[in-house]
């Protein structure tokens, strides 16, 4: 989280830099992390996840691993809510997880645009938050794609509402081998590109943000909230979402 994910996040919220030039998006960068209120505890979900039987079949809890100490308070699942105190982003909520033995194993950026004010389709939404929000997902991976969900009507004589995607699969559209990320680094490197790098004073930054948490949490022993083995994680993510008037966008039941 601290790393991979800060570093999306940090691309996809700073402001346009004054070229492509490496050091000027590095700039822009360190700008939005510097930005970010420090990490609250009661902004921070963390969870363990545990041992459970399905469909006659037996998964591990992560104590079960023999190097693992029965009682270890070790987090396999993070999620957090961030706020950036600039102009663009002041009051807009960054929520961040990732953990392991989830549901699904991805990567992506999910933008959830503001319901419209006096929405004339309420009725025809209820209470369906998944139709009533439309939603922009860049997928960084498995099957990069970028897809937009809207709401449209179901052609016919009646008024009733649908969810549809309109969808840019990249290995659909571009059949040919997409490079795998690490092969961009690699010739990155190689050819002294450093825009996808981090600098000293950027990782400074992301530390400066989450250190003051990490030592909160051994220093009080926050014990972890349990998840099954393969679930989405803890109900308090779910929580945590609803606290910040949102919901987690993959949710919906769909994998697209």
């Amino acid at each position: 989280m601290q790393n991979h994910l800060l570093q999306i996040l940090a691309l996809f919220a700073m402001e346009t830099p004054v070229s492509l030039d490496a050091e000027d998006i590095r700039n822009e960068k360190v700008k939005v992390l510097r930005s970010m209120r420090p990490l609250q505890l009661e902004d921070v979900v963390v969870g363990q996840y545990k041992g459970h039987s399905k469909g006659g079949k037996s998964y591990p809890a992560y104590t079960d691993d023999p190097t693992v100490p029965k009682d270890s308070l070790t987090a396999t699942f993070a999620a957090a809510a961030l706020f950036i105190n600039n102009a663009r982003w002041d009051g807009v909520p960054f929520l961040m997880k990732a953990g392991k033995a989830l549901h699904t194993k991805r990567a992506e950026i999910r933008v959830q645009f503001r319901h419209v004010p006096g929405n004339l389709y309420k009725r025809n939404f209820g209470t369906d938050l998944d139709k009533a929000t439309n939603e922009l997902v860049l997928r960084v991976q498995p099957d990069e794609a970028i897809y937009l969900k809207i709401n449209n009507k179901v052609p016919g004589l009646g008024m009733r509402l649908d969810r549809s995607d309109l969808n840019l699969l990249y290995r659909a559209r571009y059949p040919r081998e997409i490079p795998d990320a690490y092969e961009r680094l690699l010739l990155d490197a190689i050819e002294g590109e450093r825009r996808l790098f981090i600098r000293s004073d950027e990782l400074d930054a992301a530390w400066t943000l989450f250190t003051p948490l990490l030592n909160e949490l051994e220093e009080k022993k926050i014990v972890p909230e349990l998840y099954p083995y393969g679930s989405r994680g803890p109900v308090g993510a779910h929580y945590l979402a609803a606290n910040h008037n949102v919901r987690w966008g993959d949710l919906s039941g769909e994998d697209s």
